[in-house]
């Protein structure tokens, strides 16, 4: 048995994983706290997490029927992440590793995406049998990523954001058109209603060879479109083509580049996870494009596309069962580690 954390942002959630199974994955959101604000505070964020850690630890621990003696290991994310959140997990986790005298995994918070796709079923369970060589897109708020995944604990990184990741262009466009924080769900269902293609927005990097992405030149077209045009986001049909246009050059960009990764790496998997992999818009043209060049697709389910214990706990029992070192009992975060 082993028991996960994860505080690297704004939830708070802790999971028991089992050989390979996820047995419990308590998430506890902060999304109307900071919506408040427009963003994520920092300082509420690890103020929240100090106070909800423990009865959600209780509460993964109480479900899954398990008692703390009986753990086999601890683990929690170890970075990225916002670095006071990252302390109050990894922290937690070192104290409750060093008490139990177990070992301590610290988990990288991208690495764990890789394999979120692969938990499926009911109950939630690793499909490692299922496994096959994939490139994978991680995409989040503050992360767009290319990885070509190998084998299991085997990856390398393609490319990256060189600047706004694509879930900081959707949360900024929609805070441009004044909608309410998180701002990329809104902007998903309202362009569900309106024409992608009765604005042409940029589409940054799409016929650039490499993998890497950037949307900061998106996001500023969008500031000077609203500019020449004052008071069009307060026509309904107006906002719903936006939104709908904005999304479309967002998801083109992505699915376009990571499909061509797929095919240039040789690979007939491609795999897709992080919070904006919930975007119904983005999930529809991967599936398009990967029918479209007879490639399969695998979508992490939208409960472990955002932030979640249940991958690193998987991901850390994985590492445990290869026999990798775990982490030093006097470690330190890592809030800007980089995937290699």
């Amino acid at each position: 048995m082993l028991l996960a954390l994860e505080t690297s942002c704004d939830e708070t959630s802790a999971a028991v994983v089992h050989q390979g199974r996820v047995v419990s994955n308590v998430v506890s959101s902060q999304i109307r706290l900071h919506a408040e604000y427009g963003g994520v505070v920092p300082e509420l964020a690890t103020r929240e997490h100090l106070r909800n850690l423990l009865p959600v630890a209780r509460e993964a621990l109480s479900q899954a029927g398990v008692a703390v003696n009986q753990l086999d290991a601890v683990a929690a994310t170890r970075g990225p992440g916002l670095p006071a959140a990252l302390r109050a997990g990894f922290n937690a986790a070192q104290t409750l590793a060093f008490t139990l005298r177990r070992p301590l995994y610290g988990i990288h918070h991208h690495e764990a995406h890789l394999y979120s796709p692969w938990i499926q079923g009911t109950p939630l369970a690793a499909q490692f049998d299922q496994f096959q060589p994939n490139v994978s897109l991680i995409v989040s708020g503050g992360h767009t990523l290319l990885i070509l995944v190998t084998a299991p604990l085997q990856h390398r990184v393609l490319g990256g954001t060189l600047d706004d990741a694509a879930g900081e262009c959707f949360d900024k466009t929609a805070k441009l058109l004044g909608l309410p924080y998180p701002g990329g769900p809104w902007v998903d269902r309202l362009a569900a209603e309106g024409n992608p293609q009765a604005f042409d927005f940029p589409r940054p990097l799409l016929t650039d060879p490499g993998h890497d992405f950037s949307f900061s030149g998106l996001k500023t077209s969008v500031r000077y479109f609203l500019q020449k045009h004052p008071g069009l986001a307060e026509d309904r049909k107006a906002l719903c083509d936006l939104c709908a246009s904005v999304q479309a050059a967002i998801v083109e960009v992505l699915a376009a580049k990571t499909v061509r990764a797929a095919r240039q790496m040789g690979v007939s998997l491609v795999t897709a996870s992080g919070g904006v992999t919930c975007n119904s818009g983005l999930r529809r043209e991967l599936e398009r494009r990967c029918q479209r060049h007879h490639l399969e697709l695998r979508l992490a389910a939208p409960s472990l596309c955002t932030d979640n214990a249940a991958m690193i706990g998987i991901l850390a029992e994985r590492q445990h069962e290869a026999g990798m070192a775990p982490s030093s009992p006097d470690a330190e975060v890592i809030p800007g580690w980089s995937l290699e």
